[in-house]
């Protein structure tokens, strides 16, 4: 008998048509067990998104083995909390995450399932991602079909991305200390790839649009969950390209905020453990008034990357 999968959509209300489309997607998956979609509202009434998936509640996703619910989110506010909600709402053999603004390829559930299937013991699933920003997508491959703690340590790998995981139900939470939401996924991630590897399907099976993120500029935020990670995994420090990446992050984005002598201070540490990370001069040159962090995040996002 195939899994049964319940899938975690958060949302605020905020973008139906996308809330939509993920649901659409997220119904019209290609595989044998039954998909059940909770759509967690966090932070407004239910009511409204209720209207804006009507469509969906009524017809009951036009079958049995597909349903939609919505629900509000019953823990702390936020997106941790959202999903958490989400999780306990559910007895499904395993859960899945998806934004409300990104998209899954028909065939991505399936993928998954028999790739956790192929690996005995194994309990957390990604996939590679297709980065939509503007007009342009840019595919992010890991190039790999097991991901380890060391592989997160050292990068963030943005294709080990929320709206990609599948995981065994009753195996993890989401840790709802993390700064205003910051860094959950990260954090959930490293701790699945302790336990285990993470099983990896490397072809892009997931839309992640980026652009409409509430969290994009909000550089106070940013720092704080990347202290927050630095606290809770004191090994990303050990490797010096992930500890140079990190202190470099937190250097650009002191930049952003005018902080001159704390982008200073972060950007020595970055060249201390590593004199060629790259985000030491950025933020260098951020703090220096010689760009503007928006106009470097929009070059790098316009190929698909971050800061």
């Amino acid at each position: 008998m195939s899994p049964s999968v319940g899938v975690v959509i958060p949302t605020r209300g905020h973008r139906p048509e996308h809330l939509r489309a993920a649901t659409r997607a997220a119904l019209g998956q290609v595989c044998s067990g039954s998909v059940e979609v909770v759509v967690v509202v966090d932070g407004t009434d239910t009511a409204g998104v209720t209207d804006q998936l009507a469509d969906f509640l009524a017809r009951g996703a036009g079958t049995t083995s597909r349903s939609v619910r919505v629900v509000a989110n019953r823990r702390l506010p936020g997106l941790p909390g959202a999903r958490n909600t989400g999780i306990e709402a559910l007895d499904t053999d395993l859960v899945a995450f998806c934004d409300d603004d990104d998209e899954w390829a028909p065939g991505k559930l399936a993928a998954q399932m028999g790739a956790l299937a192929a690996r005995p013991g194994a309990e957390f699933a990604s996939c590679a991602i297709e980065i939509e920003y503007g007009s342009r997508s840019v595919r992010r491959l890991a190039g790999t079909s097991s991901i380890t703690r060391a592989h997160l340590l050292r990068s963030r790998m943005a294709m080990v991305h929320s709206s990609t995981f599948l995981f065994r139900r009753g195996a993890f939470l989401v840790d709802e200390s993390a700064p205003n939401g910051q860094n959950e996924d990260w954090d959930l991630a490293l701790r699945a790839a302790e336990r285990r590897p993470i099983v990896h399907v490397d072809r892009p099976l997931v839309r992640v649009r980026w652009g409409a993120s509430q969290y994009a500029t909000r550089w106070a935020d940013r720092i704080a969950g990347l202290e927050w990670m630095l606290a809770r995994h004191p090994d990303l420090a050990v490797d010096p390209r992930g500890a140079a990446r990190v202190y470099g992050q937190i250097a650009f984005h002191n930049a952003a905020l005018g902080r001159r002598r704390e982008a200073g201070r972060w950007a020595l540490r970055a060249f201390t453990v590593r004199r060629g990370e790259p985000r030491t001069p950025i933020a260098l040159a951020v703090a220096a008034g010689l760009v503007s962090a928006h106009t470097v995040l929009g070059a790098l996002h316009h190929r698909g990357h971050g800061i």
